[in-house]
């Protein structure tokens, strides 16, 4: 082997390192791991940017698309593995399943998403070379059509898009505007833009800058467009059973009806909240009176609740469920219902195929029936409370489907969690931010009552008002302002999807695409 090849194989590895090391950086900034330098938890929209530019610089730097592709999906596959690497817990400590299989199944499925970036970033070093005017915003548009394709397609698992790093940055004004998908949008054309700007002439850097300074700058001054819709008081739940004992008959079954039955009996509050699957059995299966007295206890009086719960039967099949209760006329209980939409691919469905798969873990209740998208909210006290089930708050627009009616969309979202599934991990920091930008989209607050943690109160704005210690027995009290008001994005999203990105990024790429020059983008040349 001469000098130039070995020179070539340590360029190479450099390369793929500061991709990796770039991969490394974009998961952190979604919750920051560390206890030094930053908050543990925090998410950090600036080295979210700084690690999509290093990406973007390092396609620039490559010999060819195919080059291109694989760089890209090599840095997706080592962010999505880092980022949601805590699946390890659920399969292999909760479920059972092999410790090797478990690790090949995480990197599999991350490798598998990662096939959409890998394909945006080959494309877009294809399409820069054509209309490198236009380079910054198509790769914006690229990067857009893969995060909303791995967040739709086949269920979607969009945990991590990099817009959640942005709910504390100057980019979260814009969420109640155009949404996630566009907050992660403009992030990506910041860090291509940066790139750029590293690249281009002394003119095309003020066009750069100032427009970058315009889009920083316009968030702060867009408008807020709810208002107070009254304030209601409550009391969340935070039983913190041990997964590995939630659901055993002997030892978690027992402690979670008791806590839980004896905190639902307590409080002067308007509203009680337990998380998901707070009661880990069928009413059926519980101990003989246990549900009517739930029932009785919120026939009459002030006060109301909503409860995680088990529902159905073996005929019928079974839903994950949250049921409310509130008074009605005739001293008896208003029993309400909401039943889980998104389920979690083999842990409440099965797919076609993969049921030998599911056999190799112990998963209890893992085949639900689906709820309908858009059910009617749980209306007490003036507010149009709307529950969400464990990941379902990260699916934006199947919550905007809610919107379509002023009169009748949600003042309040709920969201009820078991979060144990995955130990004292990052997933419950990612979680909150996740929750944290559908108040911003919505400009709704999000209460979230969890086995685990995080319980919280979060406001309109996306600013977490009283949180519970994690992985800790509590109740957290606090009082909730609804609101009222459709935010430009609840508007859109409510009505067409996210039909309006899809067409705006696809057809940015075929404008790139297209063999005829535009005179009017030339001076945005920066081609390195």
């Amino acid at each position: 082997m001469n000098a130039n090849t070995l020179r070539h194989h340590a360029a190479a590895c450099v390369d793929i390192a500061i991709i990796l090391i770039a991969a490394l950086a974009s998961a952190a900034s979604l919750a920051w791991p560390f206890s030094f330098i930053f908050t543990k938890g925090e998410p950090l929209w600036g080295l979210q940017l700084l690690a999509l530019a290093t990406l973007v610089w390092m396609i620039h730097r490559c010999q060819s698309w195919q080059q291109a592709l694989l760089r890209g999906w090599l840095f997706a596959t080592g962010w999505l593995c880092a980022t949601f690497w805590w699946l390890f817990v659920s399969m292999h400590t909760y479920a059972g399943l092999n410790a090797i299989l478990t690790v090949l199944a995480i990197v599999l499925l991350a490798a598998a998403l990662a096939v959409y970036y890998g394909a945006g970033c080959g494309l877009y070093y294809y399409l820069r070379t054509r209309r490198p005017g236009l380079a910054s915003v198509v790769f914006a548009a690229l990067w857009t059509l893969a995060e909303m394709a791995r967040g739709t397609w086949l269920t979607g698992f969009g945990w991590g898009a990099i817009a959640y790093s942005h709910v504390d940055g100057p980019l979260a004004g814009y969420a109640s505007w155009i949404g996630a998908y566009g907050v992660g949008a403009l992030a990506a054309w910041l860090a291509a833009a940066a790139v750029c700007f590293a690249q281009a002439s002394a003119v095309q850097r003020g066009i750069l800058a100032s427009v970058a300074g315009i889009v920083l700058l316009a968030a702060a001054y867009l408008p807020h467009v709810s208002w107070s819709a009254g304030t209601i008081s409550v009391r969340l739940l935070q039983g913190n059973i041990p997964q590995d004992e939630k659901f055993q008959p002997g030892s978690g079954v027992p402690i979670a009806l008791q806590w839980y039955g004896e905190q639902l009996q307590r409080g002067d509050v308007d509203l009680i909240v337990a998380p998901e699957t707070a009661i880990p059995v069928l009413p059926q299966e519980l101990p003989p009176g246990y549900w009517n007295t739930l029932k009785d206890r919120f026939a009459g009086g002030t006060q109301a609740a909503l409860i995680g719960i088990p529902w159905g039967d073996e005929a019928q099949g079974y839903t994950n469920s949250v049921v409310g209760l509130a008074p009605q006329q005739h001293a008896q209980a208003m029993v309400w219902r909401y039943d889980k939409h998104h389920l979690v691919p083999f842990g409440e469905f099965i797919p076609p195929l993969f049921k030998w798969f599911t056999r190799l873990m112990h998963i209890p209740l893992g085949d639900f029936n689906r709820g309908a998208v858009g059910q009617a909210s749980f209306t007490w006290k003036g507010q149009r409370l709307a529950p969400n089930i464990c990941y379902e708050d990260l699916f934006g627009e199947e919550l905007g489907a809610r919107f379509i009616h002023p009169a009748t969309a949600p003042s309040i979202f709920v969201n009820v969690s078991n979060i144990g599934w995955f130990g004292n991990t990052l997933a419950i920091d990612q979680h909150l931010h996740i929750s944290r930008m559908r108040a911003l989209e919505f400009e709704r607050p999000m209460v979230r009552a969890t086995n685990t943690g995080a319980t919280a109160i979060i406001d309109h704005t996306g600013r977490v008002t009283h949180a519970l210690p994690r992985h800790t027995r509590g109740v957290l009290s606090g009082d909730v302002q609804g609101r009222e008001g459709i935010t430009p994005y609840a508007w859109w999203v409510a009505r067409w999807g996210l039909w309006p990105l899809w067409i705006v990024a696809i057809t940015l790429a075929v404008v790139a695409a297209c063999p005829c020059r535009i005179r009017a983008c030339s001076h945005f040349n920066t081609s390195s």
